[in-house]
């Protein structure tokens, strides 16, 4: 595990930049992220991020009422879901989200604990608190 502070949200959305390097690198592109931490913490500004490092530079904006933003760029796919409003994780199949994960993309899942048992495993979980006037992330790689 590794643990960073990032000491704005600067620091984060770098953070995040230099992680879409790696799931390039590493991953070619085809990576689960479980995004954990409470409301505020910075998940969204973490994907913000990822996208920017990915080439995207429109607005990325939280999914919580849509569950999952669609993200068709150059490099590949990337769904950005949050399940913060999901009861039970059956709910994904209701919706049709289950087939979607299954694809080659880059899926960044804030509040994974809302669908277990409907989510594919992660690749790597993230975990965001707030630390004084910055954020400490923990990395797990799995």
């Amino acid at each position: 595990m590794t643990t960073v502070y990032l000491e704005d949200e600067a620091a984060t959305v770098a953070w995040g930049e230099a992680l879409a390097a790696r799931l390039e690198s590493q991953y070619r592109g085809d990576a689960c992220i479980y995004l954990q931490g409470d409301l505020g913490a910075g998940k969204t500004t973490l994907v913000r991020g990822v996208l920017r490092g990915f080439g995207y530079d429109g607005a990325v904006k939280s999914p919580t009422y849509t569950l999952l933003e669609p993200y068709t760029l150059a490099r590949g796919l990337v769904y950005h879901l949050d399940l913060y409003r999901i009861g039970h994780g059956e709910e994904l199949t209701f919706v049709g989200l289950d087939e979607l994960l299954q694809e080659a993309a880059v899926k960044l899942i804030e509040w994974p604990d809302r669908g277990a048992g409907y989510l594919p495993p992660a690749d790597i979980v993230l975990t965001l608190t707030v630390a004084g006037s910055g954020r400490q992330l923990e990395e797990r790689i799995l």
